[in-house]
C-alpha cells in the first residue's frame, strides 16, 4: 500500500520538471493525479507515459477561469480532491533597472494570482476532514537575496505568508497547508534562465557552488518532500516551510 493509496491529487504545472517529478512519484504510491499545464503536447506525453492513472488537462493558472475545464474533470470523477501541489510558475532575471511592469505583472499573475485562483477553485473540491493536503511552491529564495531576481524572490515569499496564513484559516475544516522550498533544482526552467543556451553550463555551475552540498538538487528529491508534505505522514504538520536546497538558505 503507497502513502497515497486510492487518493486523488491535483498537480499543477505538471508537465516537465519538479511538476512531472511529483506525479510521478504520487501515481507510484497509489494516487489518481489530475495533471493541469498548458502545452496540449506535454500533456499528451504525461497521459501516455502514465495512462490510465493519470487524467491530463489544459489550463492556464494564470487567468481566472483557466481551470475551469479541470475542476469539471475532477467533479465528474466524483472522488473529490485529497492532496493539491500548486506548483505551476516560474520567473526570469531582471535588474532593478530593467524591472517592466509586463515583467511584473506576468511573474506575479502566475506565481501568486495562480495558486491564489487554484486554491480557492480546489477548495470545494478537497475531501476536509480526512487529512486533506495543500502544498504550495515557494523557492528557498524567500529567505535569501540574489541580484536581479527581486520580482520572482517577493512573488516567493508571498507563497510562503499564504501557507501560514491560510493553514490557521484552514485548520479547522481538517486541510493541512504547507510550501516547499526548492533551493537550485536540475529542470529546464532552470537552465532556461541563461541569457543564451550556451551560457547555462555556466549559470549552473555557479549555482551549484554556492550550495554546501556543491550539487544541484533533482526533481526526484523535491518530489519526495512533496510527497511528505501531502501524505498522512505529515498529519501534524500544517503551516511550514519545508527547505530542501542542500542547506543553501540554513548553513
Amino acid at each position: 500500500m503507497g502513502d497515497l493509496q486510492n487518493k486523488t491529487a491535483l498537480v499543477t504545472g505538471g508537465t516537465s520538471g519538479i511538476g512531472l517529478a511529483v506525479v510521478r512519484r504520487f501515481v507510484a504510491e497509489g494516487a489518481h493525479v489530475f495533471v493541469a499545464g498548458r502545452s496540449s503536447d506535454k500533456l499528451a506525453a504525461v497521459s501516455d507515459e502514465l495512462g490510465v492513472d493519470v487524467t491530463a488537462v489544459q489550463g492556464d493558472v494564470s487567468r481566472p477561469g483557466g481551470l475551469d475545464a479541470v475542476f469539471q474533470a475532477i467533479a465528474e470523477r466524483g472522488a473529490g480532491l485529497d492532496a493539491v501541489f500548486a506548483n505551476a510558475g516560474g520567473g526570469e532575471f531582471a535588474a532593478i533597472e530593467d524591472i517592466t511592469w509586463e515583467h511584473f505583472t506576468t511573474t506575479f499573475e502566475s506565481n501568486v494570482g495562480g495558486v491564489i485562483l487554484t486554491v480557492q477553485t480546489a477548495l470545494p473540491h478537497l475531501n476536509a476532514n480526512a487529512n486533506a493536503a495543500i502544498v504550495l511552491t515557494s523557492s528557498n529564495i524567500d529567505v535569501k537575496a540574489s541580484p536581479a531576481f527581486s520580482v520572482y524572490a517577493a512573488s516567493k515569499a508571498a507563497i510562503r505568508s499564504f501557507a501560514r496564513s491560510w493553514a490557521a484559516e484552514l485548520v479547522d475544516r481538517g486541510i493541512r497547508v504547507n510550501s516547499v522550498a526548492p533551493g537550485p533544482i536540475a529542470t529546464p526552467g532552470l537552465s532556461g534562465l541563461a541569457a543564451e543556451p550556451e551560457q547555462a553550463d555556466a549559470l549552473l555551475g555557479g549555482l551549484a557552488a554556492g550550495v554546501p552540498m556543491r550539487r544541484l538538487g533533482s526533481p526526484e528529491e523535491i518530489a519526495e518532500a512533496v510527497l511528505y508534505l501531502a501524505s498522512p505522514r505529515s498529519s501534524y504538520v500544517t503551516g511550514t516551510d519545508l527547505y530542501v536546497d542542500g542547506g543553501a538558505s540554513q548553513v
